[in-house]
């Protein structure tokens, strides 16, 4: 039908208009969406204008209807989604439509009506809504105001217990701070008290080392009183033992030396004692002992000169008892002897003046010491044969305290040279040494230092004999050595030539005869060969011994001790060396001893001797080489 078809048009003419493709949210007023409102204003003038359709299309005057209709739907379409619908929708913009049947008025007064519905229901729910949020909002600020203030209030408490805490806290600390000032207090009454009792104490000690101070001082000065009288009574000893009050006394020279020589020793023990209180101080116990002791030891030394002194009266008596008988004897032997010596005379001429034995005072000086080293082996014979344990054991050590540092001498000894002088210094001075971890002192025994004297020389002797015929470069840290005790210790160096003199005789130089009787190994013996159970030894063993002996001995009478406070020459000097070398081209060459002394003597002594006599040195040398060397 035409009425159908223009019905179906109109409305898809609706459908694909703006208005007809908006879709409808029936929940718009849920999320307050005000802007709705204009859309179901829209809607509800679409459906308006279906019903009314609907209506015209059924009456007769349907034509006139429709192109009204669809003048308002062309001037809807010209109209943005936007625009207000009130212009549609009230009776003043639709001035066609009081031309209407009253039925259509009637439907548009509906519509009318029912927009109007719609829009008070519409403002109706949103004032719900509002009256809703407004509720929902008064609620939430109340919650909010409720939490609000209890978070105050928690934060007041919070407040409240952190000012409780800092204020317990507070009184605590102060209640400690008191405590401990309590405490201080305390301490400090406490410390006050101890250091009142420490000083009471103090002042105490104090009054009780100035009374022991009283006490020592008058002790010391009765030490000091003592040992005047001691010194006194020693010095006075001493001048007994001197060598100028026995003139008349017949002891020998070495023995007078040695008893002198001990007595100054003694001395010097008391002195160093006295040294010290010369420096403001008083003699300790241990001093008065050392000093005491030298007493004792100074009076047995009178003694045993006095025993030795009447010892040696008995046998002046017996001597001179000998020395009548023997006056007889040589007036008999004189003939005799005046015919021996016509007799060696023409024999001393036939060898063109060349003699095999020593001048008469270098043979007498020879004797003179072996009978000093003799008398000295003779006065420790006490010592020496010695049965007790204790004796034996001091004889020993002493013993070891001087050979031992004789024996460390070697030719890499250096600075060591020195320690091992002032060891032996202090052992023949009388002071005390350490040997093998223990103290030892020539003081110990009357005889100690006649003994230690003895072996020392005996020992540098055999240093001689053993290490520098081993190794030559060794004799003059020896002899250096040997130099400084000689220049301190005379008799020290007496005895090194009696035991030089004893094992190498050519050192003098002296050639012994034979003398009739005398078993060959005897003679031997005196020449200087060692002779055992195994035979005699053999003569490179011999030459190289002798060897030893006479560098050392030419390095002795050159050298000098460098530390010596003394000024001079050596003690032993070079016009001995001379003496020996002119002897020795006095005398008639022996085959191997000869020749090897006189090359080992200069070798080592040559130098010393040609700065010393200069032309008269080139002289002998010049003899030796012309008239000797062919002998």
């Amino acid at each position: 039908m035409p009425s159908e078809s223009l019905r179906w048009e109109t409305l898809q003419a609706l459908k694909n208009s703006p208005k007809g493709k908006v879709t409808f949210d029936p929940f718009w007023l849920e999320r307050g969406e005000v802007g709705y409102w204009e859309l179901a204003e829209q809607w509800l003038v679409v459906v308006s204008s279906l019903r009314l359709f609907t209506v015209i299309t059924t009456s007769p005057d349907s034509v006139f209807h429709v192109t009204a209709l669809q003048a308002v739907s062309d001037e809807a379409k010209d109209e943005s989604p936007e625009a207000d619908i009130s212009g549609v929708s009230s009776p003043s913009s639709l001035p066609a439509l009081s031309l209407l049947s009253p039925k259509a008025m009637e439907t548009a007064g509906r519509i009318i009506k029912v927009q109007e519905e719609h829009r008070e229901e519409a403002k109706l729910a949103l004032r719900l809504r509002q009256e809703i949020q407004e509720k929902l909002v008064a609620a939430v600020a109340s919650a909010e105001s409720e939490q609000l203030k209890r978070f105050e209030e928690l934060m007041e408490l919070k407040q409240r217990q952190e000012y409780q805490s800092m204020k317990d806290m507070m009184e605590r600390e102060t209640k400690e701070s008191m405590g401990r000032q309590e405490k201080l207090k305390e301490e400090q009454r406490h410390r006050t008290k101890i250091m009142n009792l420490r000083l009471r104490e103090a002042e105490q000690q104090r009054l009780r080392e100035a009374e022991l101070e009283k006490q020592r001082q008058a002790e010391g000065r009765e030490r000091l009183r003592n040992l005047n009288s001691i010194q006194e009574e020693i010095l006075q000893l001493n001048q007994l033992l001197e060598p100028s009050t026995h003139t008349k006394t017949d002891l020998p020279p070495a023995s007078l030396i040695s008893y002198s020589t001990r007595g100054n020793q003694l001395c010097s023990q008391v002195s160093e004692v006295v040294r010290k209180t010369a420096e403001g101080e008083f003699p300790s116990v241990e001093d008065m002992t050392v000093a005491e002791r030298a007493l004792h030891k100074m009076r047995a030394l009178i003694r045993l000169m006095q025993e030795e002194v009447a010892k040696a009266q008995e046998k002046k008596k017996e001597q001179e008892q000998e020395e009548e008988r023997r006056k007889q004897a040589e007036l008999q032997a004189k003939q005799e002897g005046e015919k021996k010596a016509a007799q060696l005379a023409k024999e001393k001429a036939q060898r063109k003046g060349l003699q095999n034995s020593a001048e008469d005072s270098t043979l007498k000086w020879y004797k003179d010491l072996q009978e000093a080293a003799a008398q000295c082996a003779q006065s420790f014979d006490q010592l020496n044969s010695a049965k007790d344990a204790q004796t034996k054991k001091l004889k020993l050590e002493l013993q070891k305290a001087a050979t031992i540092p004789v024996s460390q001498i070697a030719s890499n000894s250096g600075s060591q040279l020195r320690e091992i002088f002032d060891k032996i210094d202090k052992l023949l001075s009388g002071r005390a040494v350490v040997s093998g971890g223990k103290s030892v002192s020539t003081s110990q025994h009357p005889q100690g230092l006649e003994f230690v004297s003895y072996k020392l020389a005996e020992k540098f002797v055999k240093q001689g004999e053993e290490e520098v015929a081993s190794h030559y470069e060794a004799a003059f840290p020896i002899a250096v050595v040997a130099s400084g005790v000689w220049e301190l210790h005379p008799q020290v160096g007496d005895l090194i030539l009696a035991h030089l003199h004893k094992k190498c005789p050519y050192a003098i130089p002296h050639y012994p005869p034979m003398k009739d009787g005398t078993p060959v190994e005897e003679y031997q013996r005196i020449l200087g060969y060692r002779v055992d159970d195994s035979g005699v030894e053999g003569q490179d063993s011999f030459l190289k011994r002798m060897s030893g002996m006479i560098r050392l001995y030419a390095a002795i009478i050159q050298t000098k001790w460098p530390y010596s406070s003394k000024q001079g020459p050596v003690p032993h000097g070079l016009n001995h060396g001379w003496r020996w070398l002119a002897q020795m081209l006095n005398m008639e060459p022996l085959a191997d001893v000869t020749a090897t002394l006189l090359f080992d003597f200069l070798e080592v002594c040559g130098n010393a001797l040609m700065m010393q006599y200069r032309g008269q040195f080139w002289k002998l040398i010049l003899l030796l080489k012309e008239e000797y060397f062919p002998r």
